[in-house]
């Protein structure tokens, strides 16, 4: 059978993204304390389709996911990449998967003994790879009022790493910033400014962001940061009163 898909194309119309998404796919990633971890993910794959083909075979994406299950980790990330834009003749791969992972606290009467963290690992590879890694650490009540429950907000931090970081490092680096101060009096801004600290004097990181949200009030506040700084001096807040315009 003639492959259309690979035949050549006259329109000259490059195909900016193609491929397969929402994917839930089982996975293994690395874990400090116990080595492997066994979740499940939602994937998104995509290539930059060149003018000169048609299209692509969209199966191959799935051969490849099913090629490397068991080695899904920030190791090797990149191998998937380079055999999506090989395999697949494209000028650029991309790669999207968001996950729980979990860790172990210790159970309790109230607790299961196991905090979730969502996390995301975003890449793409043209000439060089360009990897995210985004982690959302909840952020709780030390002892909450009376007239409160649940979470004091969520600390989402995005990372471009020099080297390998254990996702528990980077949790670990902003936990630490986000209890160094009683929550009850807590501001976003505070908070923002501490983890961004926290981040850059490890030297860990190429770039990040810090979004921080207070959601324990009946309407979310926000700050947030990037480093280095794109525009401005790095960092915005918003209140409910900006919004109103007050």
């Amino acid at each position: 059978m003639k492959d259309i898909q690979s035949s050549p194309d006259s329109r000259r119309i490059n195909i900016r993204k193609v491929g397969v998404k929402t994917i839930h796919y089982p996975i293994i990633v690395l874990d400090k304390e116990k080595k492997t971890q066994q979740t499940v993910a939602r994937v998104n794959m995509y290539v930059n389709l060149p003018h000169r083909f048609k299209g692509t075979h969209m199966s191959r994406f799935v051969e490849i996911l099913n090629q490397f299950h068991g080695a899904f980790n920030l190791k090797t990330f990149h191998l998937i990449l380079e055999e999506m834009k090989q395999r697949l003749d494209a000028e650029a791969a991309h790669l999207e998967i968001d996950f729980p992972y979990f860790r172990s606290t210790g159970q309790t009467q109230r607790s299961p003994g196991m905090d979730r963290y969502d996390c995301r690992l975003h890449g793409s590879l043209a000439r060089a790879l360009d990897l995210v890694v985004e982690v959302d650490v909840p952020v709780g009540w030390p002892q909450p009022p009376a007239s409160f429950s649940g979470l004091w907000g969520m600390v989402t931090v995005a990372v471009r790493m020099k080297s390998f970081l254990w996702i528990e490092d980077l949790i670990a680096l902003v936990e630490e910033a986000v209890v160094a101060r009683p929550v009850q009096a807590e501001t976003v801004e505070a908070v923002c400014s501490r983890v961004s600290d926290g981040l850059q004097a490890s030297q860990a990181f190429q770039w990040y962001k810090v979004v921080v949200k207070n959601i324990a009030s009946g309407y979310s506040a926000f700050a947030a940061t990037e480093w280095p700084e794109s525009t401005g001096n790095g960092w915005t807040c918003v209140t409910p009163s900006d919004v109103a315009g007050g």
